[in-house]
């Protein structure tokens, strides 16, 4: 009987290999993330009595519990631990879900993982490799986030470091389950996506009743027991204990469902189903395909606008006379006040997130088209721009409902009523040209050299670095020029519409379009 493991460590070396660019781009993200905060949370919070006031000030706020959860400590640490522990958490679990699907299920659905079963490779050593890699991934971001915060105590710099690595682990482990149990890498991964905003929101939902952070709906996420280590403000080393015991139980579980499936088979096999009626056109199918990730990220929006709208009044409290978070706000969302100021921040984080949302759509072309699902479509009488067409018509309509929905969001949030929805509704509308110039640059990567295409992922991910980190490290406004979100207007509160940089952005957007799909015609389909 062949080892179950046999060629775990050619398949791990593999999946460094495939990965040599993305995963140290994910771990820089995540580590920077982190690391960056200490010295802008310094020049923001010198003294003691500033970060005393801030603690009282966050713990008091309900809402923006919600978002950044409890301060346990009004050290520099304790406060890098409480702005960036939660969201370097959901990095990581984002990072590593990719990662054990992209080795596992991904390799069944294309085929691969059938041609290395033939040679010397255990019917575990897939499983195990991508676990592996993942841990790999999760103790390279820990190592850093420990060294970089050194400094600042060696004890909370640990606990910090290993909280976000075993998040990571936690999530990698159920990415692992997902992937048993689904018949499609995008399902798993959406499967997966949907595990991680749960916990974000169970642990928003506990830390915004609780300011202690002893709500059980807290304990009942990953990132509320991330929130419970409290490093740098008395460690809580057993925490771990919570951590180990669930990867191991979740680990155990991916294993025993990978013993009991066929290769290529799932326990929750996709619908079957021909394409017959509404379905009968390729723009349906294309709808068809989206539509249940295009329903999530819009309910997703609409409920992050009305959380952000009601947190205006309690970041105008929390701002107070500190000038320099004011410079901050103001510097991300325009000096139209406070509260303007705050929407229009909270407005254009919203576009940048939507641009992920329009690189996931664009890319289903190439899932398609490496899946060989696009190539019994075009041997019909479907011509491809009619193919890819459905596609980007649900990417770029998607992202402006889901715009449409979080600006509902804002206003219905802030409460004061219609004038003020429909401003929120127009600023986020404005960052629509920014969105669809980042989605036009994925339909080129994908029409010109679609190997590149996922490169689309990184230029999303440093669009929303430079706007949300950016300011709050003072680089200079050239840097922040690179991203297409810091041309637009900050919307509300502008006194005037700047609609010149809208129109550029807009047939730039264009532009890349048409590029992409003339490329796109004239290239073979992907082997």
């Amino acid at each position: 009987m062949k080892n179950q493991f046999a060629g775990t460590g050619t398949l791990l070396r593999l999946a460094l290999r495939r990965d040599r660019v993305m995963m140290p781009v994910w771990i820089m993200l995540v580590a920077t993330t982190v690391l960056s905060l200490p010295a802008s949370l310094e020049s923001v919070y010198g003294t003691g009595a500033e970060r005393a006031r801030l603690l009282a000030t966050m713990n008091a706020n309900g809402s923006l519990r919600a978002l950044y959860g409890p301060v346990f400590g009004d050290s520099i640490g304790a406060l890098t631990a409480w702005r960036g522990g939660v969201f370097a958490g959901v990095l990581a679990g984002i990072m590593i879900l990719v990662v054990v699907v992209r080795h596992t299920r991904e390799e069944e659905e294309t085929g691969r993982q059938e041609l290395l079963s033939a040679a010397m490779v255990g019917r575990r050593a897939p499983l195990t490799a991508a676990l592996l890699a993942a841990l790999t991934a999760n103790a390279s971001a820990a190592l850093l986030v420990t060294g970089g915060l050194a400094g600042r105590g060696a004890g909370g710099a640990s606990a910090l470091g290993l909280g976000i690595g075993a998040t990571g682990m936690l999530f990698a482990a159920l990415a692992a389950i997902a992937a048993q149990l689904t018949e499609s890498a995008r399902l798993a991964k959406g499967l997966t996506g949907a595990l991680v905003g749960a916990a974000f929101v169970l642990r928003a939902a506990g830390d915004a009743g609780s300011a202690a952070g002893s709500s059980a709906l807290t304990w009942v996420s990953p990132l509320g027991w991330l929130e419970h280590v409290r490093a740098f403000a008395a460690p809580r080393w057993w925490v771990f204990g919570l951590f180990t015991a669930a990867v191991a139980v979740q680990v155990a579980a991916a294993y025993a469902l990978a013993g009991r499936r066929d290769l290529g088979m799932s326990f929750l096999p996709a619908r079957p189903g021909p394409a017959e009626g509404r379905l009968g056109s390729a723009g349906a199918l294309a709808w068809r395909l989206q539509r249940g990730g295009l329903t999530g990220w819009s309910l997703g929006f609409l409920a992050a606008g009305v959380v952000f709208g009601a947190m205006t009044d309690g970041a105008t409290q929390l701002v107070g006379d500190n000038e320099r978070t004011r410079e901050i706000i103001e510097r991300m969302g325009g000096r139209s006040g406070i509260a303007d100021a705050f929407l229009a921040t909270m407005a254009g984080m919203l576009g940048m997130v939507a641009a992920l949302y329009i690189v996931s759509a664009v890319l289903r072309l190439s899932g398609e088209e490496s899946g060989q699902r696009a190539e019994p479509l075009l041997a019909n009488a479907v011509g491809r721009l009619r193919w890819a067409g459905g596609h980007l018509a649900v990417a770029f309509g998607g992202s402006a409902l889901i715009l449409l929905l979080a600006g509902l969001g804002l206003g219905i949030g802030h409460g004061r009523g219609l004038q003020d929805t429909a401003a929120t509704v127009g600023a986020c509308l404005a960052q629509l040209p920014a969105v669809w110039v980042i989605g036009a640059l994925a339909a080129l990567l994908h029409g010109a050299a679609p190997k590149y295409a996922p490169a689309a992922w990184a230029v999303a991910g440093a669009a929303l670095t430079l706007g949300w980190i950016g300011p709050a490290l003072n680089l200079p406004q050239g840097v922040l020029y690179l991203s297409p979100f810091a041309h637009l207007p900050k919307l509300p509160g502008a006194q005037t519409m700047e609609w010149a940089p809208v129109l550029v952005l807009t047939a730039l957007a264009g532009a890349l379009l048409a590029a992409g799909l003339t490329a796109l015609r004239r290239r073979d389909l992907a082997a």
